[in-house]
């Protein structure tokens, strides 16, 4: 008789092997099989049944009737499968224990390593758009108090940025400064300039310059994300670079903040319009 494999899967996913599971499933069938009827029902090598009874037999989940002919009965379901489940939870008590310890002898290990790093190992090399997008909205959620930015093209993110302004929402209700600093060629888009809005309504303040020496993000003056344009590459090429580092973050910071007092407000630099826009480096 065929065999479900629903049930035997589920019978699996409690620990039995997938012959065990069969033999049980047609163990049920009947009151009682010998050996040979219960590899022929169950479609389970002759020479591999009896092994299979024996563990099902110790795991309780099937009891002997000997004889002139040993036979075998499987024992109620509702029995069977609460075994099974005791089974399990003993062996998740085991493992617990076992990566409790394994934690412990681990853990050292672990932190005398965290003395040897590489002389670089702050710094995350980026060059393909997506990962510099992906980088860029892991900054983003970082920030904790303050985001900083130089926003000038090329973006690479998509125009719609609802996660950045969440982010700048949530700093702005926490009393934190989300700041960026435009090129005044943004005011002649009207798509950035919407951003723009979008991002003052959200708590962005704004501010414009001529030029801007690279694209630039600084989260809570230890993150950054820039791109450097590349010199070997050639124009138009450029590498950003991660870099977790107080000291330098702290410096670029200053930049910034040198930046921010020469740049126009966005009311001077466009009468007309509140700033904001879609903030960021990955745009």
């Amino acid at each position: 008789m065929e065999l479900e494999e629903g049930p035997i899967n589920d019978l699996m996913a409690l620990g039995l092997a997938r012959y065990e599971a069969r033999v049980y499933l047609a163990l049920i069938r009947r009151d009682s099989y010998t050996a040979a009827e219960a590899a022929r029902e169950a479609d389970v090598p002759r020479q591999r049944v009896y092994d299979v009874l024996d563990a099902l037999v110790r795991r309780r989940l099937a009891t002997t009737h000997p004889g002139r002919v040993t036979k075998y009965s499987a024992v109620t379901p509702e029995l069977a499968v609460a075994r099974l489940m005791a089974l399990q939870r003993e062996s998740m008590d085991r493992l617990e224990r076992v990566s409790e310890g394994l934690a412990g002898i681990l853990q050292p290990l672990w932190s005398d390593g965290r003395v040897h790093t590489d002389p670089l190992d702050y710094i995350e090399i980026l060059r393909d758009p997506k990962a510099i997008t992906e980088r860029f909205a892991d900054i983003q959620r970082q920030a904790q108090h303050e985001l900083l930015t130089f926003c000038k093209p090329p973006f690479v993110a998509p125009a719609e940025n609802a996660e950045g302004i969440k982010v700048v929402r949530r700093l702005h209700r926490a009393g934190g400064t989300v700041r960026a600093i435009y090129l005044d060629d943004a005011l002649d888009n009207p798509g950035t300039v919407e951003h723009v809005r979008r991002f003052a309504a959200a708590g962005e303040e704004a501010r414009f310059a001529p030029e801007l020496p690279l694209k630039l993000v600084i989260a809570d003056a230890s993150l950054v994300l820039c791109d450097m344009p590349d010199p070997v590459a050639g124009a138009g090429s450029t590498t950003t670079l991660f870099i977790e580092h107080p000291a330098l973050a702290g410096c670029l910071r200053l930049a910034f903040q040198t930046v921010w007092k020469d740049a126009a407000p966005a009311s001077a630099a466009e009468p007309d319009s509140e700033s904001a826009r879609e903030s960021g480096l990955a745009r």
